[in-house]
């Protein structure tokens, strides 16, 4: 894979490039927010390792403006920010995933070949539906009753995850497992902050409501019989 890593810290920018070019990827380095927005716009990369604080700009920032130009290319954040409210601002911005130091060298591993995959998977998946609303996993895009429905990264990968179970309830540590791919306290609330951003966008202005807690057990997609 073709790598651009945005880090302004030497050394682990310099591990992380030997690290993964003895994987056999090809690593750019930026050292600052700005230089690494030229280089992901400006260059087709297979994959960005993106830092949150950066100099120049933050990589929120950078993460939103590459995201907004290219919808498709994967983003991992790694960053030293690890509260729940810190992952879920890094995840609405657009990264696929998000991953805090310090960290396993080989979970990061992992986490990149799980990117890869879900890229390479993405063209022969077909679109999804249940009553009005409808998912298409190549375009990104998702409409209930005809109306276009803006969702964020990480809340279009749980939807495509309840849509491909639906009628299956799927529990908190199915999703975890499946749509963040991470080792998230099981404790923490940022499924139900989630499930609410979706509700809010999916089920509020709509009937049938089509995403259901089963209390104790998970969560399901479906249309209430």
């Amino acid at each position: 894979m073709k790598i651009l890593l945005v880090e302004d810290e030497p050394k682990v920018a310099a591990f992380l490039q030997k690290g993964l070019s003895e994987q056999t990827h090809a690593v750019d380095i930026a050292a600052d927010g700005l230089l690494g927005l030229r280089q992901a716009l400006s260059t087709p990369y297979d994959l960005i390792i993106l830092d949150q604080l950066l100099p120049g700009l933050s990589g929120l920032e950078v993460c939103r403006q590459v995201r907004a130009q290219n919808p498709a290319v994967p983003i991992l954040m790694l960053t030293a920010l690890g509260e729940t409210d810190d992952k879920i601002r890094g995840l609405d911005a657009g990264a696929d995933d998000y991953l805090v130091k310090p960290f396993a060298f080989q979970e990061l591993l992992a986490r990149i070949r799980a990117l890869s995959r879900r890229r390479q998977e993405a063209p022969s998946q077909p679109q999804l539906r249940l009553a009005d609303l409808t998912l298409d996993p190549v375009s990104k895009m998702v409409t209930r009753a005809g109306q276009p429905v803006q969702l964020t990264a990480r809340e279009f990968a749980l939807l495509h995850y309840l849509l491909r179970n639906q009628g299956r309830v799927v529990s908190r540590v199915d999703i975890l497992e499946h749509v963040w791919e991470t080792s998230f306290d099981t404790g923490s609330n940022v499924i139900d902050v989630y499930i609410n951003f979706l509700r809010k966008k999916i089920d509020k202005d709509f009937t049938p409501k089509l995403i259901h807690t089963l209390v104790g057990m998970g969560y399901v997609a479906k249309v209430n019989e």
